[in-house]
């Protein structure tokens, strides 16, 4: 019996909760590429997990955790929503919306709330933020409970079904922006609505596991490597391979130095950086000899 209450109320929620993850800064980190035509864009390109974490330690800071996890899920999703609006807002010049635009735009709000969180930290009467803050930063998935699994499954579930609904438009995409508009397809409001999804999934993402990284740059090159670029496939088949890593990594990050345990995102970092570094310079040598 003790097993099995170890089993069910620990080990298997911890489970779930890095394959949903995985499934969600995969599915994220495919679109924001599609849509931005670039395969180093990430979930972080656009600030919107430096805006997710600045909600949640604003909540953490001003001791605002009123129900718990809820509200800081709450303020993790809304503080990645308004960091979305304003990239938009400064990105956007005479309506029309450049991807080099939102990359720049979106790397100098993410600097500016990296240092919004940091000074938030610093200046905490409370001497334990910090180390919470640090530890949360880097994500992990020992705080997984049953009932933190629902709020991130219902809101992946309605991204991923709007993602695949939008699978062919974001082959489109991939063709430029003009031959996508020569084809009917609305880019400015299309990647709006698109990010606006990808921040919903990243908000929550980011509250109930914290910052995570690598998981939404890589698992997308992967996916490709295995099935190729068409979204009708590299969607779906990325949701089932980067559950599979997150749960991995998890895994390595509880067994490296046990009693003891790592963040996953250490582990990731450690395992996905040289591998990204490998891909790069393998793309680089074919692009040589064509």
């Amino acid at each position: 019996p003790a097993i099995d209450r170890i089993v069910a109320d620990t080990r298997l929620p911890r489970v779930l909760l890095a394959a949903v993850a995985g499934m969600a800064l995969t599915t994220v980190g495919t679109v924001v590429q599609a849509l931005l035509r670039n395969p180093l864009a990430n979930p972080t390109i656009l600030g919107v997990s430096s805006g997710a974490a600045t909600g949640a330690i604003a909540v953490m800071r001003f001791g605002l955790l009123i129900g718990g996890t809820v509200s800081l899920g709450l303020a993790a999703f809304g503080g990645a929503f308004l960091t979305l609006l304003l990239v938009i807002m400064v990105a956007r010049q005479r309506q029309t919306m450049t991807a080099g635009t939102l990359i720049l735009t979106g790397t100098a709000v993410s600097a500016l709330l990296s240092a919004v969180n940091n000074f938030m930290v610093l200046t905490s009467p409370d001497p334990q933020l910090a180390s919470r803050v640090l530890f949360w930063s880097l994500g992990g998935f020992g705080a997984a409970k049953w009932e933190n699994l629902l709020f991130p499954s219902g809101v992946l579930a309605i991204g991923i079904i709007l993602c695949l609904a939008q699978a062919s438009n974001l082959n489109i995409l991939l063709a430029g922006e003009e031959s996508a508009g020569s084809l009917g397809l609305n880019v400015n409001r299309f990647r709006t609505w698109m990010f606006a999804v990808a921040a919903a999934i990243v908000g929550v993402t980011v509250a109930v596991c914290g910052v995570v990284g690598f998981i939404g740059l890589v698992m997308p090159h992967i996916t490709r490597l295995c099935v190729g670029a068409d979204h009708r496939r590299t969607l779906p088949i990325g949701l089932l391979l980067g559950a599979i890593f997150t749960v991995l990594e998890d895994l390595g990050a509880r067994i490296v130095i046990r009693p003891q345990e790592l963040p996953v995102g250490i582990v990731t970092a450690l395992l996905g950086a040289p591998f990204f570094l490998f891909l790069l310079r393998r793309n680089g040598g074919r692009r040589k000899d064509d």
